[in-house]
Parts: structure tokens; sequence; C-alpha cells
């Protein structure tokens, strides 16, 4: 912990955040800044505490005091009584809910300052926070088959977490997309060469496609797979004559498809695998504004799977601090991601692994 405040100190993280919360509290003999408190929470849970209940004996711990307050090493930190106050009355407010939502951002920010970057790409994701009891805005969620929250994340190439949102469980994982995604296009409209975006099938949206296409960006979003899209690669789901091969076959097209609810027709690239010992292959479509040849238009969507593992690897550290602690999605979504996955004989949701 006192590597990662060095860390904060030459890079000035939470100084930042600590003075856009709103203070609270009404009465004179306040122990605690705000600051402190925020960093008390913050590196709790980078020492692996998923909540407060350890908070009395970290109060007294000599790494966790010099963590809140270089200067306060003779007085220990909040208690668990403190920092619930904290957590679930203060930070909870309308002011603080939304000042949460920008100090991610603002953090990259002072990293690229000193790395300079001339690329972005942000992935959008949905993610499972399982809930208990009567919580507020919490529901079931059928995919997940679990009472939870769905919130909305976006996602760096490295990992980073450049903007989220907390939603009720039985929203549609593309809900409020503008809401998060447009606050980091905005950020990197000047200062970024390469823009491009990653999604899965649940972003295939058309209005995200004009979105993306007004700002600049070259996207690869996956398709939901019909019959009309495979009827345009007929050809490749012919099994292939001889033996089966002892290693997969993988097949490329590209094509222009004229969607019912599309403006204009887009580019759609087909991957189809034949896997030994399956009778039927997998298929998968992206559509894109990618003129590059097909098999690397994959290549960089698969990409997505990198970075979506270095993101629930993130997540791991981020989501405590933010939401409760995970229960299923990390299997559950690491199933997801591998594409494609869609068969013509079986196009059933996958449910929950701990279900």
């Amino acid at each position: 912990m006192l590597a990662y405040r060095e860390l904060d100190d030459v890079l000035g993280l939470t100084d930042p955040a600590g003075s856009v919360l709103s203070e609270y509290r009404r009465g004179k003999n306040t122990r605690h800044l705000p600051i402190g408190l925020f960093r008390q929470s913050v590196f709790g849970r980078l020492a692996g505490y998923e909540d407060v209940n350890d908070a009395d004996r970290l109060a007294h711990d000599p790494a966790m005091r010099a963590v809140v307050d270089r200067g306060g090493l003779d007085r220990r930190a909040a208690s668990t009584s403190q920092m619930g106050r904290f957590e679930t009355a203060w930070l909870t407010g309308d002011a603080n809910l939304a000042a949460l939502t920008d100090p991610s951002g603002a953090w990259i920010d002072r990293v690229h300052a000193c790395k300079p970057q001339t690329a972005i790409v942000p992935g959008m994701d949905s993610s499972v926070s399982e809930t208990h009891g009567a919580q507020e805005g919490t529901a079931c969620n059928g995919h997940f088959a679990c009472m939870c929250y769905h919130p909305l994340f976006v996602f760096n190439r490295v990992g980073d977490l450049e903007q989220c949102a907390l939603r009720s469980g039985n929203v549609h994982s593309a809900d409020s997309w503008r809401d998060v995604l447009e606050p980091v296009v905005g950020r990197y409209r000047h200062g970024m060469k390469r823009r491009c975006f990653r999604g899965d099938a649940a972003f295939a949206n058309p209005e995200i496609y004009e979105f993306l296409e007004a700002e600049a960006y070259k996207y690869t979003i996956r398709l939901p797979t019909n019959a009309v899209l495979q009827e345009r690669i007929g050809w490749l789901l012919k099994r292939p004559v001889g033996r089966p091969p002892h290693e997969v076959r993988r097949n490329y097209a590209g094509f222009r498809y004229p969607a019912g609810s599309w403006t204009k027709p887009r580019r759609v690239v087909a991957k189809v695998e034949w896997h030994p010992g399956e009778l039927y292959p997998r298929i998968g479509f992206i559509v894109t504004n990618m003129t590059r040849p097909a098999e690397r238009v994959v290549m960089f969507y698969n990409h997505r799977g990198t970075a979506s593992r270095g993101s629930r690897q993130e997540r791991r550290h981020l989501d405590p601090a933010v939401l409760p602690p995970l229960c299923c999605q990390r299997r559950a979504a690491a199933t997801a991601a591998r594409w494609p996955t869609v068969s013509p004989t079986s196009c059933a949701p996958r449910r929950c692994p701990r279900r």
C-alpha cells in the first residue's frame, strides 16, 4: 500500500477526487477529512478487503495510517462505523454519486500526460453484481439467473476503467449506452489520431453505428446471427469433403449487408470454424466500417477477448469499491466472450455456471 501511495503522490490521483466530494457532516467534532476517508476506502480495496468490516483493526495499522494521512501517524484511521456512514450515507448522495463517475477518466488523463498515447480503443461491456435482500434497484436478470444490478462499463485497451454506470438488474445490456460512452468520446475527440471501438452483440444497434461514424471511429461490433446472414455465406457452411482434419479450419468472408433497420448498407465480416469432432461449424458475424481484410478485422475484434480478460482482472480491484462483490459473472462472461459460439443448431442463451 505504501508503494501505491507513492504512485498516488507522483500522479496526484486522490487529491482531486477528494475535492469533488460534497461534505455532508454538519458537526464541529469531525476527526477525519473527506480525502482521508476516501483514501481509506480505496486503498483498503487495493489491499484485498472487500468491505469495511475490518476497519477497526486496520485503523491501528501503521501502513493504513500512513496511507490515509502522512502527518497523522500518531492518530488512528477511521473505524468500521465511521467508514460505514461514509460509504452508505455520504457517497450515496446524488451529488457524490455523479462526482464518482468522473475521477477515473481524470486519473487516466494524468497517466497519459506522463506517457502520451496516440490511439484509443474503448470497449463497452455490461457486468452483473449479485444482490441479496430488498436492495434499491435490484431485479431478477434471466440471463444471469439471479437478483442483481446490471452495471455498464467502458474500458480502454489496457484495462483501465474509463466510465461506468450502475443500473437496475432488469435493463438491457445497451441501456443508457450514450450516457456512458459519450463522455469518453468527448475526452479523446481532439487528442487521439487513431480511434476505434469494440463491442459484443448486445451493442449491435444502428444508433451506436451512426454515433461512432459521426465521431470518426472505426468499430467492430458482433452481430447476432440470422438466416439471412447465413444464406450470404452458404458456400462456407457446406461440410468439407474428405476425412475430417485434426486441426481447426477457419474461413473468412466479407460482404455488404443492408439490414432493414439501417439507413445504409454496412460491411459485415463472417468467420466460420470447423472443429474436430463437431458436426456443425461455429459461425460469427461482425459489422464494421474498417477496410482491412476480413481476417485482420476478426483479429482486431478478438483482441476484445484479451482486453476483457484484462478488464475483468482489473474489476477484481475496482468493483468492490463501487459495487458489491461479484458472484457469477467472471466465469459466465469468460464463456460468453469466446467468439464465435453460435452454431446453426444452438442459439439458446447460456445459464450462469454457478447455477
